[in-house]
Order: structure tokens, then C-alpha cells, then sequence
């Protein structure tokens, strides 16, 4: 019937890529800009993971990278969440613009 390959995976992983990017980009709340960077490093996994998947199927290489991309994207996240807390405590606002004002 219909067969998955490994194109239909990295045509997945450019849409989700695209929609990280461009709301990344577009957006001015820091919040969703930590968001769009999550979603693209979920774009990365799915490139690693499915070229694993059909490329090496006895290493696991890209299984692991993703893992090392998942711990670090947790810690990022954890870290930058406390700074917007942080700025929002001082600023009562978290768009891009008032932290440019937190500048030397």
C-alpha cells in the first residue's frame, strides 16, 4: 500500500523545522521564543533519530545524540525559564525589547 521512507520523515522534520524558525523569528514574548527553540530541536531529533532508523541499523548513534539533544534542551529550558522569571520580576514585562534595556 503506502510505505514510510526516510524522505517523508525529513519532510516532516523541515515543516516542524520551518515552523520553529519562522515563529521564532516573528515572536517578541520570551516564552514562545522558548518554545520555537524546542520545537526545532524536536525537528533535529526526528532528523537524527530517522536517519538511524534507516541508515545504521547497528548503531545507535543518533539515538544517543538525541538523548544528549533532549538532556540539554531541559537544562536550557530550565535555566532560561528562571532568567524570565527573573527579568519579570524586576520589568513586569518579557518581551525582547525590555531586556535589551538590561544591557551594561
Amino acid at each position: 500500500m503506502f510505505e514510510i521512507t526516510l524522505y517523508h520523515y525529513l519532510i516532516l522534520a523541515l515543516i516542524i523545522f520551518s515552523i520553529g524558525f519562522i515563529g521564532l523569528i516573528s515572536s517578541k514574548n520570551m516564552i514562545k521564543v522558548l518554545l520555537c527553540i524546542e520545537i526545532i530541536m524536536s525537528s533535529i531529533n526526528i532528523n537524527f533519530i530517522a536517519f538511524t532508523g534507516f541508515k545504521n541499523y547497528m548503531f545507535l548513534n543518533g539515538m544517543v545524540f538525541s538523548l544528549f539533544i533532549i538532556a540539554i534542551s531541559s537544562i536550557q529550558t530550565a535555566i532560561a525559564i528562571v532568567l524570565v522569571y527573573l527579568i519579570y520580576k524586576n520589568k513586569e514585562n518579557i518581551t525582547s525589547e525590555e531586556i535589551e534595556e538590561l544591557k551594561g
